[in-house]
């Protein structure tokens, strides 16, 4: 038995070797330019690590209606959210079909890639939130991002010579999907779970983690460290977090944790969808879905982001979900617990949630060691302090 297929059936990335990374940058810098921003960027260099395989480049028009009709490619493989780079209409006529076009981030202005103009499309933005994230509300994050965008999407191929400094920022920790499936094939797993977060591991999300570790070979822990929406912890402050929960807490030989710069899109269902295809291809074969999985605000119901797994056909995606209730500290059990094996009452249970943990200490509270681990805790206290400083 081996490591589950990519999905598609091969990995695509389409990073440039180290060697051809300066000349393809002088060469972008003599094209035109197409500003991203940062949630392109971030899809830029998930195409360009091979992530997002089977995609090789932005969706073209065929692309990405199927995808926001049906929740698939147009040759039928699975995949819920368009992957879409946008310029203005005034833009777009300025590109012809076959010219290449330099990509720079818009906020640090480096050059990270060149797109070959494939295809240039308008589209309906508020057909793409309704779909996408069951919502056009303007106070949805994700709906802000897509309603900012361009009125035209440019498809096209795509070849990235940048990762933005976040292979040198998380160096030992910032792999791409042939090194992680290298890495569990040399620890001998065949079956992995993976754990998405976006938040500092509280005593839940530990419950939820070595869930997956008992029922797998391995637990790969793999938290988001692209940009957030605001109020949420740096990715360089929950970094030290991870570290200190798996030096302490976790047995090493059964787990490891990288990360990747993908940024949130708070698409809730659509988005835990995304999060299992793209961990196939990083080799798992199943992930971790609890309460309100990469939801946000109270657009989506507690468990609608496992619910939508059932939509789709065996074998579609291979990395399946491990379906997890809500976890809680119960008084009575001395432990976490959750409806399914605790039988006592609301007032025995104390709920956590990375929310309310802000909360606290944001209002100069320190959560109970019921919320999480005390390394953990004594981190987010210097943090908030530097905050109130």
């Amino acid at each position: 038995m081996a490591l589950v297929a990519p999905h598609g059936g091969k990995l695509t990335p389409v990073l440039a070797p180290a060697e051809q990374r300066a000349e393809l940058e002088a060469k972008a810098k003599t094209l035109p330019v197409i500003r991203m921003s940062s949630r392109e960027t971030s899809d830029c260099l998930m195409i360009g690590m091979g992530a997002f395989s089977p995609l090789t480049g932005f969706m073209n028009k065929e692309d990405y209606e199927s995808v926001v009709n049906t929740k698939h490619l147009a040759n039928g493989l699975a995949w819920p959210i368009p992957i879409t780079l946008s310029v203005t209409k005034e833009q777009a006529n300025d590109l012809a079909i076959g010219q290449e076009v330099a990509l720079v981030d818009d906020e640090t202005d480096i050059y990270v890639g060149i797109v070959t103009v494939e295809d240039k499309y308008e589209y309906d933005k508020t057909k793409e939130c309704k779909e996408v994230f069951f919502t056009d509300d303007a106070e949805h994050a994700g709906v802000q991002k897509v309603m900012a965008q361009g009125e035209v999407n440019i498809g096209g191929s795509l070849v990235t010579f940048s990762e933005l400094g976040y292979d040198e920022k998380y160096a030992g920790y910032y792999a791409h999907p042939h090194e992680t499936r290298a890495l569990f094939e040399s620890k001998g797993w065949k079956t992995v779970a993976a754990f998405q977060t976006r938040n500092p591991l509280h005593r839940s999300h530990e419950f939820l983690c070595k869930i997956g570790n008992e029922v797998c070979d391995g637990l790969f822990i793999h938290p988001i460290v692209g940009k957030l929406k605001a109020g949420d912890i740096p990715a360089e402050v929950r970094f030290k977090c991870y570290q200190a929960h798996l030096e302490n807490y976790f047995n090493p030989a059964t787990v490891a944790m990288r990360v990747y710069p993908m940024e949130m899109r708070y698409a809730g269902p659509s988005e835990a969808l995304l999060h299992a295809i793209f961990r196939q291809n990083f080799g798992c074969s199943h992930i971790l879905i609890g309460r309100d999985h990469a939801g946000v605000g109270s657009y989506y119901t507690p468990y609608q982001a496992q619910e939508i797994f059932d939509l789709f056909k065996p074998g579609e995606i291979l990395c399946q979900p491990i379906k997890v209730t809500a976890a809680y500290y119960c008084k009575k059990c001395m432990g976490m617990a959750t409806e399914k094996s605790c039988p006592h009452g609301p007032e025995d249970r104390i709920a956590i949630s990375g929310t309310k943990v802000r909360a606290m200490f944001a209002a100069g509270e320190l959560p109970p060691l019921e919320f999480g681990r005390k390394e953990v805790l004594e981190i987010l206290t210097q943090y908030y302090q530097s905050l109130e400083k």
